[in-house]
This record gives C-alpha cells, sequence and structure tokens, in this order.
C-alpha cells in the first residue's frame, strides 16, 4: 500500500504570510492555511519523511508520527531544512539513530549548520544525550533502498545549486520538489506510471526558480501519472483557484491532505 501525507503544503512564507497576508487566498477557506512543505511517504509499512520544514513539530504532532525508517532531503533551502532538530524526539522516542540521504552538497551544509545533530566517531549514537542523525550521500540517478523500498534521485534544474526529486519503486510514487526545468535524464528513471506524482506550484505564473502552472502541467504530461498532487503552494495560490485551472486528476495539497493507494500495478 501507498500512502503520501501532505504534513505542510505551504512554501517558505507559509499561508498567511507574515508580509503579504492571505494575497490572493480565500482567508475562509481552511484548505488556504498552510505550514510549510513536510512530506510523509509510506510503502509496505516503510516510513520514509522528505523534508524537515520549520513547522515540522506541530506537522508530526498533528499525524501523530512517532517512528521513521529514513528522511530525504531535496535541497538546503531554510522551508525544507529547519525543521531538522525535532528528528531528535524521532530519536529519543525509538532509542535508535536514523538515517538521512541527500545530495553530496547538501550532507556537507547539514553537516556544517547542524554538526551537533550528526552520528559519527566523535559523536557516536546515543539517542538520549549525544547526536543520532546518521548522514548518507546519493546522487542523482543511482538508486538506492530503504527497507526493501527502491528509491532514485532525479536531478532538478535552475531551482539551486543541488535539488533532488525521488523515484519509489521506479515509478510507484514520485516526489518533486522545487524546479524550473527537469534534467532529461530524469524521466528515464520513471519505469512505470505512476500511481501519484507530487509537483510544486509556488506561483500560477513562474519565477526565475520555480516552473509556471502551465511548465508544471507539461512535466505532468510527460511523465503521465494517473493522480497529481500540487504542493508548495504561496499565497498566489487561491485552493478553489488552482483547483479550477486543473484537470480532474489533479488537485491543489493542503494540509494534511492524507491519500492512500492500495495494490500496485
Amino acid at each position: 500500500m501507498l500512502k503520501v501525507v501532505y504534513l505542510g503544503s505551504g512554501a517558505a512564507p507559509g499561508v498567511p504570510s507574515l508580509g503579504a497576508g492571505w494575497l490572493y487566498c480565500n482567508p475562509d477557506n481552511p484548505k488556504n492555511r498552510r505550514r510549510r512543505t513536510s512530506t510523509y511517504v509510506e510503502i509496505d509499512g516503510v516510513k520514509i519523511l522528505i523534508d524537515t520544514s520549520p513547522d515540522l513539530r506541530l506537522e508530526l504532532i498533528d499525524q501523530n508520527i512517532r517512528d521513521l525508517d529514513a528522511v530525504l532531503y531535496t535541497h538546503m533551502h531554510a522551508d525544507h531544512l529547519h525543521g531538522i532538530d525535532d528528528l531528535r524526539e524521532i530519536n529519543r522516542i525509538n532509542l535508535n539513530s536514523l538515517n538521512f540521504y541527500a545530495g553530496p552538497q547538501s550532507v556537507k551544509l547539514i553537516k556544517k549548520r547542524f554538526d551537533y545533530l550528526i552520528a559519527d566517531g566523535k559523536n557516536p549514537n546515543n539517542a538520549i544525550r549525544k547526536p543520532s542523525l546518521v548522514a548518507n550521500i546519493v546522487k542523482p540517478n543511482h538508486p538506492f533502498e530503504v527497507k526493501g523500498v527502491k528509491i532514485t534521485p532525479i536531478k532538478l534544474l535552475e531551482h539551486c545549486p543541488e535539488c533532488l526529486g525521488y523515484v519509489f519503486n521506479d515509478g510507484e510514487y514520485v516526489h518533486l520538489a522545487d524546479f524550473k526545468k527537469i534534467a532529461g535524464s530524469a524521466f528515464k528513471m520513471i519505469k512505470r506510471r505512476p500511481e501519484l506524482l507530487t509537483a510544486p506550484l509556488t506561483t500560477i505564473k513562474g519565477e526565475v526558480q520555480h516552473a509556471s502552472l502551465d511548465e508544471v502541467m507539461e512535466v505532468v504530461k510527460r511523465i503521465n501519472p494517473r493522480k497529481v498532487v500540487l504542493n508548495h503552494l504561496t499565497n498566489e495560490c487561491d485552493y478553489d483557484n488552482v483547483n479550477a485551472l486543473t484537470p480532474d486528476y489533479c488537485e491543489p495539497a493542503y494540509d494534511n491532505l492524507q491519500i492512500e493507494i492500495k495494490g500496485k500495478e
């Protein structure tokens, strides 16, 4: 079974944002109130978190998530990383270390910014008193496994120097983070029709480092998933407006949206 929970569905400012408030979002629609983006993925009982937003503590509490098998990082922007300290509670609950996976530049930055969390020769694993996060470097198009789940990183372009998406079980689930373009080789890693694709829609018109709705939908057409959820929404993206602009198989994310798909192709 595939289960995906959108713990937070917002971009870096959240909705409402401190500066612009609700902007184009209807404040009367609770689906427009957004924490920053973290996504929980469970495949046949294997529990994986993608990114650790600054709102992670409340996101995990909302869903009563107390156990993880791995954490995947897409890139090092603060809205995707700076809840990493909250993973210490997962260590303490389970009295065990926790593996995280990221590109080489991202691992280097995590070790620099959050050195006190990293288990290595100087900081051995001790879930209560000492750091207990174990770094694993991954590279685009080179698959790895977490408890039998095959995960293939793919390269996302023109957002930041190193940004990754992830393909689960050759395409059962595909998770795209921020991008303007996607490497051609990435599409070759999707070897079956995805049951679910998560794609970012930061603004409808797009930005220098973010794809527009039209550009996102071109990627969607090429991947051809059965279902699409648009995530990472700013206060320029009203839920009902985005929903009206997209086909029936596509919907905007909202905090705590849960998708369950039983069985495999």
